[in-house]
């Protein structure tokens, strides 16, 4: 198995939104986590907060239930496509890290999530029941909706 190293993201931003790299997780195995990149959606050259996103670096099958990519915009800021934005400066870096696709996993009750995945170009592929002995059913979630999203397909058709 390769050794992950941690790299540095460069600048992120897109106009009025910048991700600003706020923690480095490493893999616990025995969470069975993979390693993670967390960053504060702000507005660019301020310190507002618009909300989180965060970058999981692992397999797919790992990934299964919480995704690669896993996003949060506070209430005051929704509606303005920070999310999908968030995601979209975050392709280079998932690329960068050898990863040729990423998937997103959304509530199927989540209906804003799920246009942010159509909105970036992500495929429904399939609807999961979360095992009872995941943690994130112990968090209250039951199924999750997975979207695949293949890279360089991605950024070619991207106008950013």
């Amino acid at each position: 198995m390769k050794l992950f190293r941690f790299m540095e993201p460069g600048e992120l931003v897109d106009g009025d939104l910048e991700l600003v790299l706020t923690g480095r997780h490493p893999a616990d195995p025995i969470k069975r986590h993979v390693p993670r990149y967390e960053f504060e959606m702000r507005r660019t050259g301020t310190t507002t907060h618009l909300g989180l996103i965060r970058l999981r670096v692992g397999p797919a099958r790992v990934l299964r239930f919480p995704g690669h990519i896993g996003y949060e915009v506070d209430k005051p800021y929704r509606g303005h496509r920070y999310a999908a934005r968030s995601c979209r400066l975050l392709q280079p870096f998932a690329l960068a890290h050898g990863l040729t696709a990423v998937w997103l996993t959304v509530d199927p009750q989540n209906i804003a999530s799920q246009k942010t995945c159509e909105n970036i170009g992500a495929r429904y592929v399939e609807t999961v029941r979360i095992p009872r002995d995941h943690e994130m059913y112990q968090g209250g979630a039951r199924y999750r909706r997975r979207c695949r999203l293949a890279l360089k397909q991605a950024l070619a058709n991207s106008d950013h």
